[in-house]
């Protein structure tokens, strides 16, 4: 394992999208075919499966070092009134655009902090929101919960707006861990916020688990992950910390990488821990993810209707997903857009009643293909081409380069399908690499994503 781990250590993008955002290709898109292609999209599906919606609430008071997600590090919080204000305008300029009222089938709050924000505060934004759309009668909101500050007042306002799923940010218990990426949480305050859930009725507590962290060891892995099993929540992400420190604002120049575990050391930590899941009964799904068979992303996974977009991986798909709020990513299927990421340009855009998006990607009907492919491989573990519509040219070419991982027992590839093995699960964003034709036709001339172990 060790040998394939030095083998097959590069920088490679987790694809939550294809193409991925620095392959978008810019010069061809614009705001009005962003709306076009969107407008035909919802057009396609909104009556027949509804649409998704991802509202990023960008505020914490407390920076972790760990986080490469855009944020606005505050303690004031009566900016949370004038933000909810700029998201309900900006789901009012999409419905202007659309011939019918939107039917919502998954929301998600991501962050930031979603609970920076008072229940009565989140209540009013979903009223915003709901007054513009419904809901369909199988849709599924979710919401990430902040341990420290999650409490039964969150919990209940947002059950009682349909809310039956949470997720919770772990990452790691021991204590110089937790002070190294600035987020010292205690298990008590995990425990009291899981709990909480339960008794409110939540059906999917998820909790997330990262390795290779700084100054993390097997053995913090270990009691953390005991820890987690001991609270049995429906959901476990355990992915690999992604060090990006190039990334303007992030926060991650807060310790040295020598205080970072070796890529040896963290693809044991990952294995040590994906042993103990395994037999606490947690099963495989997809990247880095783990679920009982009693949750959805399991029955999900089984169905094949697992999906994997910018909210990561979810219980069903729909064609159009909006992003709302600052930075945030819509997909049409057809096309990718995101807004600013300056939070007072982005509210002065909507404030003027312009749509906030300063880039994107119109994706060619050769992106749609592989775009396919690299979804079954991150959601199903296998792709195929039994379908002529799935063929594109270069093919043989990525064959080809797939018989390496062939040999070192990662796939098996057939006479038109590709099966990723037991052995080549966490290298599944290497066996996507070979597909991905843009960044193949163009390597970046310097590191754009994290390490793939």
């Amino acid at each position: 394992m060790c040998t394939l781990i030095s083998k097959y250590n590069v920088a490679g993008p987790r694809y939550t999208s294809y193409p991925t955002v620095p392959y978008w290709d810019q010069d061809q898109f614009s705001l009005k075919m962003w709306k076009k292609t969107l407008l035909d999209s919802f057009r396609e599906s909104n009556t027949s499966e509804g649409i998704s919606l991802y509202i990023h609430l960008p505020f914490c008071e407390r920076m972790c070092t760990f986080c490469g997600c855009n944020k606005r590090i505050t303690k004031n919080h009566d900016v949370e009134i004038p933000y909810i204000q700029s998201v309900i305008k900006e789901f009012a300029l999409y419905y202007a655009l659309f011939d019918e009222k939107p039917r919502i089938k998954q929301l998600h709050l991501g962050g930031g902090t979603p609970t920076f924000f008072s229940p009565k505060h989140l209540d009013r934004l979903l009223s915003g929101i709901f007054t513009i759309a419904k809901k369909t009668e199988d849709c599924e909101l979710s919401f990430e919960g902040h341990p420290n500050n999650t409490t039964k007042e969150h919990l209940t306002t947002l059950a009682e707006n349909g809310f039956k799923s949470v997720c919770y940010g772990v990452q790691d218990y021991n204590g110089t861990v937790q002070k190294a990426i600035n987020r010292v949480q205690p298990y008590e305050n995990v425990q009291r916020a899981t709990i909480d859930a339960r008794v409110t009725g939540y059906e999917s507590v998820g909790h997330d688990i990262i390795y290779g962290l700084p100054f993390q060891t097997q053995d913090d892995v270990i009691n953390t992950i005991n820890k987690t099993i001991t609270l049995c929540p429906d959901r476990i992400a355990f992915y690999s910390y992604a060090h990006v420190p190039w990334m303007k604002g992030n926060g991650q120049r807060g310790f040295k990488d020598i205080d970072l575990p070796t890529a040896d050391q963290k693809r044991l930590q990952y294995e040590i821990g994906k042993k103990m899941l395994v037999k606490a009964g947690y099963v495989e799904i997809g990247m880095d993810h783990f679920a009982l068979k009693t949750d959805t992303l399991y029955r999900a996974q089984r169905a094949r209707s697992i999906h994997r977009n910018f909210m990561g991986y979810t219980a069903s798909k729909t064609q159009v997903m909006i992003g709302l709020g600052v930075s945030a990513i819509s997909d049409s299927w057809y096309s990718f857009a995101q807004n600013v990421k300056n939070l007072e340009e982005y509210q002065q855009l909507v404030h003027d009643g312009i749509l906030p998006i300063y880039r994107g990607h119109i994706l060619t009907p050769e992106d749609v293909i592989i775009r396919k492919h690299i979804l079954h491989l991150m959601c199903s573990f296998e792709t195929s081409w039994n379908d002529d519509s799935l063929f594109f040219p270069e093919l043989p070419e990525v064959l080809v380069k797939l018989k390496e991982l062939e040999k070192d027992g990662l796939i098996e590839i057939g006479s038109k399908k590709i099966v990723v093995t037991e052995k080549g699960r966490p290298f599944v964003r290497n066996i996507c690499l070979p597909f991905d034709m843009r960044l193949q036709r163009k390597k970046p001339e310097t590191q754009l994503f994290s390490m793939t172990v």
